[in-house]
């Protein structure tokens, strides 16, 4: 179907701001473009506890999370990655969507802010979301009051950095997971399949936005093939923490996606996935801006409910 009238509103209104195409931007450029997105999203609602902590890496660098923890029993503990394909994005940016999930799932939210290419290329993003995972699993109780079940989910990039932080789980034995979620995730490096090639899928993400993500990310084309870069080249996907997949009808990630949750099923992984028709990349976070977020967060709130039992 075609894109729904709210996302095509805001794609007349982007085109009508006269921002360039992301691949004619520098990095820092493309922070400054993602920056004011925030102030359409609007602030967060409340939540009971926010604090930021300082995470050290082995290379001798920091990075911080956002810890927030809502009013009331919390049900889960949700180690969240931002999107951004590796380059752009922060915690600020998706305070608004962090603390939205908190309240919905009644679940403290990790928020991470790991470090950026090209100033940190691969494997620092992969290396980071796994530093943090393994401090909030070290963490649970303090922060969620009691050993509650464990949910990693991102989107986009952010994706990408869950579908890898589950492998390395399974692979270690902790900690365990009871959920992955996967919201457009990139999980391989293949930049020729059907819907990379689709002219309807150029929009706000676009193929060749993607060939500059990756070439700041991973400039070493071997290394996109690693399994911490591209989990779908992983060579087993059996065993991993039970997996919910969201995908948008009009994205050049769309099939990446769909491969991923198709071979989870054949591995044996419990797999949840819905493509979201006439939605395009990116409309996850998109607070008070584009419907589909909503739906989306009203699908993974309903989706995890029922994985957690609740």
């Amino acid at each position: 179907m075609a894109l729904d009238e709210a996302t095509a509103g805001f794609l007349t209104q982007l085109a009508e701001s006269g921002a360039k195409p992301l691949p004619e931007l520098t990095p820092e450029e493309a922070r400054g473009f993602t920056a004011m997105l925030r102030e359409l999203y609007g602030p967060g609602p409340e939540v009971d506890s926010a604090y930021d902590v300082e995470l050290p890496t082995a290379d001798g660098h920091t990075f911080t999370v956002r810890v927030l923890v809502p009013a009331g029993e919390i049900r889960a503990l949700v180690v969240y990655y931002h999107g951004g394909g590796w380059v752009i994005g922060n915690i600020d940016e998706y305070d608004n969507i962090a603390r939205t999930l908190a309240n919905a799932l009644h679940a403290a939210v990790v928020n991470v802010d790991y470090r950026l290419a090209p100033e940190h290329r691969y494997p620092a993003a992969a290396d980071d979301a796994w530093t943090a995972l393994q401090w909030a699993a070290r963490k649970r109780v303090e922060i969620a009051g009691g050993p509650v079940p464990m949910i990693v989910m991102g989107d986009s990039a952010g994706g990408n950095l869950s579908a890898v932080v589950a492998q390395k789980a399974r692979d270690a034995g902790a900690p365990e997971l009871a959920a992955q979620v996967l919201i457009y995730p990139v999980t391989d490096a293949d930049l020729d399949n059907d819907t990379y090639a689709d002219p309807a899928n150029q929009l706000m993400l676009t193929r060749d936005a993607m060939i500059w993500f990756w070439d700041h990310y991973a400039p070493d084309q071997a290394s996109r093939a690693k399994p911490d870069a591209s989990p779908l080249q992983a060579g087993s996907l059996a065993g991993l923490a039970p997996a919910i997949v969201l995908t948008a009808e009009h994205d050049v990630l769309r099939a990446e996606g769909e491969a991923y949750a198709e071979a989870l099923r054949e591995a044996g992984v419990p797999v949840v996935h819905r493509r979201f028709a006439g939605q395009m990349h990116g409309f996850f976070p998109m607070v008070n801006v584009l419907p589909g977020s909503a739906d989306g967060i009203a699908y993974v709130t309903e989706q995890l409910s029922r994985q957690l039992g609740a």
